[in-house]
């Protein structure tokens, strides 16, 4: 590792990057371009994730072409892999753990994860979640190689320090893609549901019509497997850590596409019995993509800008349509109570009006309300 001074100096260029606010590829661009001039590493994955379901989605990731030759099984191996996964680390006392100390060096007795990466001359990766009290916003693995000595306390400590401010940059990252209807790209309305049929092994098995368009919104995997999105990788291995119990979060997640607008992805069993009307013990999964509905992009928002849970209360119900006096009386408080909630959103999101707020959180044309703030 650096020296001291320069492991001071380079936490400091970190936090302040991320104070500083940004685009979420950029920032994770700068900030492993400082970790690479300070730790080293060979190859790294860095996705953002759902807050909620803490599945994958705009994946950023260097490895070896072997690898990214086998990302479908190596995703699939990754989601079902219990050691150091990040949605466990997220609760952890530390949000940083070690291949190398969580297995004793012992890779390849792990499983099929570990196995992977062993056969592929990785040594050691530290992996590091990115979250908070309103959920889990991203995860960073940095791989070293067989000759490379493992990743030490020190590294690791360092890793853990910058955690707290990438997290809050993060999560304002998110939160400005709600604003981002001066996107200058041309987003047209999005295409109808598409779905996608897949095996077990993440090969598609049949598609709508309508799949290619969504595809094409999202963002692509490297190599071989560039005509899926690792985003359908995610969800379809997070359904089967569901099913391997390793984690309970749901199989979905909300992406942002650019210009305001999310899609919603979803995986979930087929009900596929086989010619006598058998159940089959495997049968193929659904991976649903749509525009996000505005409950489920809600969800996205409301933790994005950090509100409390009865401002979240309070946002749902003027959503759901009720006046303040309704709105206070099914919240149990007083009118002037719930005036003071929507004060405080109004503090957080930089927008002064319910309207405005409602048209940022569920999607619409906000420029057009003259609510946003100078």
């Amino acid at each position: 590792m650096a020296t001291s001074w320069t492991v001071n100096r380079s936490r400091e260029r970190i936090e302040t990057l991320f104070r500083s606010g940004g685009e979420d590829h950029e920032l994770r661009a700068a900030a492993l371009a400082e970790m690479r001039r300070t730790l080293g590493f060979s190859a790294y994955a860095w996705p953002l994730s759902d807050p909620e379901t803490a599945t994958g989605v705009a994946p950023m990731a260097q490895v070896p072409e072997d690898v990214a030759a086998r990302l479908p099984q190596l995703i699939k191996a990754k989601y079902t892999s219990p050691v150091n996964r990040w949605t466990a680390l997220s609760t952890a006392p530390s949000p940083v753990a070690t291949l190398a100390g969580t297995t004793g060096g012992a890779l390849s007795r792990r499983g099929p994860f570990e196995g992977m990466l062993r056969s592929y001359g990785v040594g050691d990766i530290v992996s590091v979640v990115y979250a908070d009290q309103y959920g889990i916003w991203s995860w960073l693995d940095l791989w070293r190689g067989s000759d490379d000595p493992p990743f030490s306390d020190a590294e690791t400590g360092f890793l853990a320090s910058l955690a707290p401010a990438i997290t809050t940059g993060f999560r304002r990252s998110r939160a400005a893609q709600f604003r981002s209807y001066d996107d200058e790209r041309h987003t047209p309305p999005p295409p109808p549901q598409a779905v996608l049929v897949m095996d077990e092994e993440m090969r598609v098995l049949g598609q709508t019509a309508s799949a290619e368009q969504w595809l094409g919104l999202l963002q692509r995997s490297p190599g071989p497997n560039s005509a899926i999105p690792a985003e359908v990788y995610n969800v379809v291995g997070q359904l089967l850590a569901k099913e391997y119990r390793v984690d309970v979060h749901a199989a979905a997640a909300r992406v942002h596409i650019g210009g305001g607008q999310w899609a919603a992805l979803r995986a979930a069993r087929m009900d596929s019995p086989d010619s006598t009307g058998t159940p089959v013990a495997s049968p193929p999964v659904a991976v649903t993509i749509q525009e996000c509905p505005p409950a489920a992009r809600l969800g996205v928002f409301v933790r994005s800008y950090g509100l409390t849970a009865r401002e979240r209360q309070a946002l749902a119900l003027l959503a759901a349509g009720l006046e303040n006096e309704q709105l206070a009386r099914r919240m149990g408080i007083a009118g002037y109570t719930a005036q003071d909630h929507f004060k405080s959103i109004f503090v957080k999101t930089g927008v002064h009006s319910r309207s405005g707020v409602l048209a940022l959180a569920l999607g619409g044309n906000a420029r057009d309300d003259a609510a946003f703030l100078p």
